[in-house]
């Protein structure tokens, strides 16, 4: 019998991304519906998805939304990608803005649209034995499918994916009465934190399983370091709680197929195409042409937690070595003014492009040398797995994700994939860094046996939907 499971999250390629989570949607339920799994996917309708498929989409259902003090109608559309059906819930007032996220009403956003998510399975002619919920977007839908909707809905088993613990959906109490309906009481206990309501807590408090997206960050968001205050929540589901590493699509990231490389390659032609992408890109940035100089690449959401502290505390050490440096994202406001002064100080030498470009990522993967990924927790991380892909050498940090798909290098049996350090501080950072450069100019052998070996590296989503498909067997069979 086949499977039927629906994906509920905030964001998914080929759509919509600001970050990880939308490269796993997608690229999980492809794999899954490779595996003879009826998979769908419910997603918010943003402006920039409608002005793009709009004319594409094709009317699924329209219905009341009356909970509290929400009144409200939801427009339900759908599109077909790859054989995998997607259901965008329409609003004009909550989702045709500028960014995705960080509005003050986002509680009452996002509650209308795991409402949405809930009553459209009363509309359309899709019975999921599952449901599938990912990050704080969707984390009260299994709390309110067994507690507030009828009995077919507490017969769905419920999945729950954190893919970052930092960001947990906290938001006042009331909002529960004034837009679920719901009296709180009952249910202060497994949904309060801080006073208010925490739509991660609940998620983890009620779902039947709860996954991360690797194994060590299963295991560090049990710690108070890493567990962002919910650390003994978790522990008390520990015999619930699975890591599962991401994988990447590779059909999407392929050095010899990529649409927006004019130079491809494979593992064993792989010098003569990186240096042709090197070059393209040091013409495309304005950096001096040198397919000698090390080039250091980033690309990454520029916050506290991806190491960009570090980096800037030593950029002048960083740029005292003959390298190049490439910086593509955006952030928070310093590290975005610093960035910026870096290319001031270093023309030519150095370069940052404040936002996202996915054409000039693809090349930045394929041309630089070194990737940087210093983070102070790292759930998956799917950017290292896309460099060794392209056969630039990550350095990392060892946590969450980073540890599992990075093999660091060793000195004495060659062996390894790229760089790692222990210690978030900006002094070790640093010390690996020239370590680094170091086999770069001076044990060139070394350095282009283990782009060989990060390139044979496998990172697709066979062995990681293997996983899901255990833990969806095993809710089943109960």
């Amino acid at each position: 019998m086949k499977k039927r499971l629906l994906f509920v999250a905030g964001e998914s390629l080929p759509f919509v991304k600001s970050g990880g989570l939308a490269d796993v949607i997608g690229a999980l339920t492809k794999e899954l519906n490779k595996n003879k799994v009826d998979v769908r996917v419910v997603l918010p309708l943003y402006s920039n998805v409608s002005a793009k498929y709009f004319a594409d989409l094709s009317f699924e259902c329209s219905y009341p939304l009356s909970y509290g003090n929400l009144a409200t109608v939801a427009n339900v559309y759908r599109y077909d990608e790859a054989g995998v059906i997607f259901y965008f819930i329409q609003h004009q007032a909550y989702f045709e803005r500028h960014g995705l996220y960080g509005y003050p009403d986002d509680g009452e956003r996002f509650a209308f649209f795991q409402r949405a998510a809930l009553d459209l399975l009363q509309h359309c002619d899709f019975k999921p034995q599952i449901i599938h919920c990912h990050d704080w977007h969707s984390g009260l839908i299994p709390f309110l499918g067994k507690t507030q909707y009828p009995a077919k809905y507490q017969k769905m088993k419920y999945v729950y994916t954190i893919h970052n613990l930092a960001y947990q959906g906290v938001f006042p109490m009331e909002l529960l009465g004034s837009c679920f309906g719901v009296n709180p009481q009952p249910y202060y206990q497994q949904l309060e934190f801080d006073a208010c309501l925490n739509f991660m807590k609940a998620g983890i408090v009620y779902a039947d399983k709860i996954t991360t997206v690797s194994p060590s960050y299963a295991q560090e968001i049990l710690t108070a370091e890493f567990g962002e205050r919910l650390q003994r929540i978790l522990d008390l589901r520990r015999h619930d709680l699975w890591g599962i590493v991401n994988g990447i699509d590779e059909e999407l990231w392929n050095p010899a197929t990529d649409s927006h490389l004019k130079h491809h390659y494979t593992v064993s032609d792989y010098q003569e195409g990186k240096s042709a992408n090197k070059k393209a890109l040091q013409q495309k940035l304005g950096l001096r042409v040198n397919d000698e100089v090390m080039l250091l690449a980033m690309v990454s959401r520029l916050t506290w937690q991806k190491g960009v502290y570090l980096m800037i505390d030593k950029m002048q050490k960083i740029m005292a070595n003959d390298v190049q440096l490439v910086v593509l994202g955006s952030g928070e406001s310093y590290p975005e003014s610093q960035f910026k002064k870096m290319e001031h100080d270093y023309r030519r030498r150095a370069v940052y492009y404040c936002g996202y470009n996915e054409e000039l990522a693809h090349l930045i993967y394929a041309g630089a040398d070194l990737f940087l990924m210093p983070s102070l927790f790292e759930p998956c991380g799917i950017s290292q797995q896309i460099a060794m892909r392209y056969g630039t050498l990550p350095l990392v940090r060892e946590t969450g994700g980073l540890k599992d798909t990075v093999k660091p290098y060793n000195v004495f049996t060659k062996e390894g994939c790229g760089f790692s350090f222990a210690n978030y501080n900006s002094d070790e950072f640093m010390q690996l860094l020239n370590m680094a450069i170091d086999v770069y100019y001076q044990q060139n052998d070394d350095y282009q046996m283990m782009i060989q070996n990060a390139m044979q590296e496998n990172f697709s989503w066979e062995s990681s939907t293997a996983l899901y498909l255990q833990l969806y067997d095993m809710l089943l069979e109960k």
